[in-house]
C-alpha cells in the first residue's frame, strides 16, 4: 500500500492541473501517475436533493481524459464551505458510457457531495492506479 504521495503543477494546462506520483511502504518512487483537472467556484451548483455538485466540463477534455490509461480525477472546490469533492471519471463512465447524449460543446456531470477529497480519498486513487499497473502487468503475461 502507498505511503506517501507528490503533487505537480501542469505548466501547461491542457485540460490537466496536476499529476500525482506515489511512492512505496520503502519511499521509493513508483511508476505511472493519477491525473487531476481542478475547477474552483464561489458559487457551487449542486442538486436539488444535494447529494451531488453540478459541473459543466468540456466535452473534448472528457474524451481526452478517457483515453488516459491512469485515474483522472476531477475535483472541484467550494471556496465559500473549504472544501473540495472529487470523481474519479473513468470509474464513473467506464468508456465514457453514462455521460448524458447531448450534441453540445459541453457535458453536466454529478459530483457526489459524498466524495471529499481527504487522505482517504487520495489512498483511494493509489490503489486504483496499482490495480491499473497489476491488470496491465497480467495482460503482458498472458500475450
Amino acid at each position: 500500500m502507498c505511503c506517501g504521495f507528490t503533487a505537480e503543477r501542469v505548466v501547461h494546462d491542457y485540460g490537466v492541473d496536476l499529476y500525482m506520483e506515489t511512492y512505496n511502504a520503502k519511499g521509493e518512487l513508483e511508476a505511472d501517475f493519477v491525473l487531476f483537472q481542478l475547477k474552483a467556484t464561489d458559487h457551487l451548483k449542486r442538486t436539488a436533493d444535494g447529494t451531488a455538485v453540478v459541473l459543466r466540463v468540456e466535452r473534448v477534455d472528457l474524451d481526452s481524459w478517457f483515453g488516459q490509461t491512469f485515474p483522472v480525477v476531477l475535483v472541484v472546490y467550494d471556496t465559500r464551505a473549504e472544501v473540495a469533492y472529487w470523481l474519479y471519471l473513468q470509474a464513473r463512465y467506464p468508456r465514457g458510457r453514462g455521460l448524458p447524449k447531448t450534441a453540445g460543446a459541453t457535458v453536466t456531470v454529478h459530483i457526489p457531495t459524498a466524495n471529499v477529497l481527504n487522505e482517504d480519498a487520495i489512498r483511494r486513487f493509489a490503489a486504483a492506479k496499482a490495480a491499473i499497473q497489476q491488470q496491465t502487468r497480467e495482460v503482458r503475461h498472458h500475450v
